[in-house]
Order: C-alpha cells, then structure tokens, then sequence
C-alpha cells in the first residue's frame, strides 16, 4: 500500500505556508514520519490565515487553510536563535532523511543549519529549498508568495476575460497553482532522491523555485509561444488548440462543453439537429478555431435552450465529454467524489471531528487512514526566557 510506502522515512520540516508543506504533506500521507518545527508562540503563518478557524476545547483557533496542507505531522516549536533549540535540531538532523525548508536564500546559514553544514554531520540527508527564484540568479534574494509568480511567470497573461470585453485584464487562479504545483514538483524530487541514494548512499540539496515552476507549468502555452512567437492571448473560457471547448449558458445553469476531435463534433452536431460539421469552416478542429467568432452565436444559441440535466443525458448518450460548473457544495455530495471517498473525517483530540480531503495518490479504506494535523506543538525543549524569533 502507497500510505505505507514511505515508512520509516523521517522529514524534518521546518517550511512553511504553503508549497513546502504540501510536498511534506505528501512524503506523511505516503507513510513518511514528518516533523514540523514552528516557531514558538506564532507557528506557521497559515495558523492565522483566516476565518474561517477551527477552536479547540481550550479556545486554541486553527485556521482552515493551516489543515489544508499539514495533515499527518507532529509539531514541535524551536528558536533557531537559541542555541540549546538549535543543538536539539542538530541532534534530529542526525538521523533525519529529509529536511524541507522554504527561507529566504542565506538565512539558515547564519545558524549553522544549510546544506553545508547539515551534510558535513549526515552525508545522507536529502536537503530541499522551496524558494522565490531559487538559489543562485541576480533576483535569489527576493522574496515571494504565489501570486507573484503566477503574473511573472505568465499564467495571468492570459487567465482572464479576452481584452475588449468587459471585466477584461490579467486574473489569477482561485488556487494557489504554483505553491501547489511547486509541492508536487518537490514531492517528486524528493522521492527521485531517496532513490538516488538507495544506490549511490549519499544524499543532495534539491533547489526548486516558485518561479521555474510558474514556467514550466505554462506548458501547451509556453510551447505555443515557442513555436510560432507569438505570446498566447487572453481568451476567456475558450482552449487555446480546441473549439469547441469552453463553458456555455443553458436555460437553467452552465455546461462545460469539451469537444476533444472532429469524430465527437459531428456526434454533437446531430444531436443538436445542425449540419455545422458539414460546412468547410468547420470541418476540423483548426477550422473552428479560426472561425469560432462565427461558431460561437450558433452554438450558443442551440444550447440556451437546454435545461443542464436533460443536455448532460443527451451528451453522455452520444459520448460527448461535459461536465457541470458545481461549487464546492455540490462537488462533495457528487456521487463519484462520494465513491472515491474524497472527503474523510478525522478525529482530532483537541479539535474534535475534522472533515479532510484526501490524498487523491493514497487509496481510501482502512488500510490508509488519515491523521489530522497537529495543534501548535510543544517546545522542543524545557524553556526559562522568552524565545527570539528567527528571520523568514
């Protein structure tokens, strides 16, 4: 079983926000022993990311974005400032498989706690950066949270409603796509290099930044670029290679309607009773995307009069690929979530029942049951002054 896989792994995490820990997420629903070191008094910034917040017995509030991303992990606090905090870190990176950090580039150095220095006391240590822009570059000392880099990277360039129409210019996604996509990426890495070191036994430092994931991620954009020169524009809902491919009024809600070949645009064309497929400009998928400014009247006009439930029979009965617009509601009482048991309710022993979403990479069932995350934990050790806070 996948929850098991990684048993007997030990994650030190000391990152924070959001793409680090994902990625130590991942490495605890894959059976991982993950340890999350906070700072003391304020934890990681997400604890306070809110409303809305889930309160303990003793009034302790957890904000619901903090349980997004650190399911499975113990909590403890520690002063990187503080020697006696920071010799007991040193002590755990001993025997540590993983450590994940996402602090500004330089930072840990000042306490001993980089590459160089974790190394020279375990060899096998798999060290993973979540930066900005990386290690090295003329901006690695910047700063940076997701948003920025879904503008710099480009997605924002043509997220968003086409220029001319109203409510156009740049949008971002409702997600963090890039600390999400970085924490795959880095769940990845890391898992290539506890490979890596099955062979070889030495571990490495694993640089992954916000801003090569921002660009990688553009892919069938960025290659269209590449390939003709041309920077892909603001097209709304519409695909930039598929038409047609985008979300369309009903007469009582929304369809996504996603013509994959011409074979299913003429399955659709009969089932809306039109002989679109038969015109020359339509023929083919390259035809209707140059022409869609002339495709798209026709198609709304034949679809405006379908009820959404009575259209969706019609298209599965022509195997023509749709889905509904649902909110998050409706997407957890959908059926097939229902069956995939996406949603799954933890006990917590302060916080009490949790409902979660499951690792989509973990099977469901008894055999992988999920831990919740963990209140602010501990200090590490016995403190008589007031701890400092260390940079971020």
């Amino acid at each position: 079983m996948l929850a098991s896989a990684l048993q007997g792994v030990r994650v030190i995490d000391l990152s924070r926000i959001l793409a680090g820990p994902w990625c130590t997420q991942n490495l605890a629903d894959l059976g991982a022993d993950v340890l999350k070191v906070e700072r003391p008094g304020q934890g990681d910034d997400t604890r306070g990311w809110g409303p809305p917040f889930v309160k303990s017995g003793a009034g302790e509030e957890v904000a619901a974005y903090f349980l997004s991303c650190n399911r499975g992990k113990q909590s403890v606090t520690a002063d990187f400032a503080d020697a006696a905090d920071r010799d007991w870190l040193l002590r755990q990176v001993r025997d540590a498989d993983v450590l994940v950090e996402n602090y500004k580039v330089g930072t840990l150095a000042k306490y001993g706690l980089d590459y160089a220095s974790l190394a020279a006391i375990n060899p096998g240590l798999i060290y993973l950066s979540v930066t900005g822009f990386g290690q090295s570059g003329p901006f690695a000392h910047k700063p940076g949270y997701d948003y920025i880099f879904q503008g710099m990277g480009g997605l924002m360039s043509y997220t968003g409603i086409a220029d001319g129409e109203p409510g156009a210019g740049p949008l971002r996604t409702g997600v963090a796509v890039v600390d999400l996509m970085t924490g795959m990426y880095a769940t990845s890495a890391v898992l290539a290099a506890l490979v890596q070191r099955a062979r070889t036994g030495r571990g490495q430092h694993l640089d992954i930044a916000l801003l090569d994931v921002a660009v990688a991620m553009n892919a069938n954009q960025a290659s269209n670029y590449l390939v003709s020169g041309e920077s892909p524009a603001r097209i709304g809902n519409t695909h930039p290679n598929l038409a047609p491919y985008e979300v369309f009024a009903c007469a009582d809600g929304h369809v996504i309607l996603a013509i994959g070949n011409d074979a299913q645009f003429v399955a659709f064309c009969r089932l809306m009773g039109a002989d679109w497929h038969l015109q020359p400009d339509f023929a083919t998928n390259a035809g209707r995307l140059t022409h869609l400014k002339r495709l798209r009247p026709l198609l709304r006009e034949k679809l405006a009069a379908w009820r959404v439930e009575a259209l969706g029979r019609a298209l599965d009965e022509h195997g023509i690929s749709w889905g509904d617009v649902n909110d998050m509601e409706q997407v957890f009482a959908h059926p097939q979530v229902r069956h995939r048991q996406m949603l799954q309710t933890v006990d917590h022993p302060q916080l009490g029942a949790l409902r979660l979403v499951r690792n989509p990479m973990v099977p469901a069932g008894r055999d992988a049951p999920a831990t919740p995350p963990p209140v602010l934990g501990p200090a590490a050790r016995p403190r008589t002054h007031q701890p400092v806070n260390q940079e971020t």
